[in-house]
């Protein structure tokens, strides 16, 4: 899938001081993601299910 033109916006779940960054583009018919410090590293398509799945998993920060 190209993702040139993809319009990446950071997680409001993403660290405050960049550590743990994490970017999302809505793309078609799934939501890509990946680590912002890599923006040319992998990307993990989901499905915006599956994506909201794998929310509910993950703890909330503290």
């Amino acid at each position: 899938m190209d993702l040139t033109n993809a319009k990446w916006r950071k997680s409001s779940r993403s660290a405050s001081n960049g550590a743990e960054c994490v970017e999302l583009a809505g793309v078609s018919g799934a939501v890509a993601v990946r680590d912002s410090k890599d923006p040319d590293g992998p990307v993990l398509l989901l499905t915006r299910a599956a994506l909201r799945t794998a929310m509910k998993a993950v703890p909330a920060p503290h």
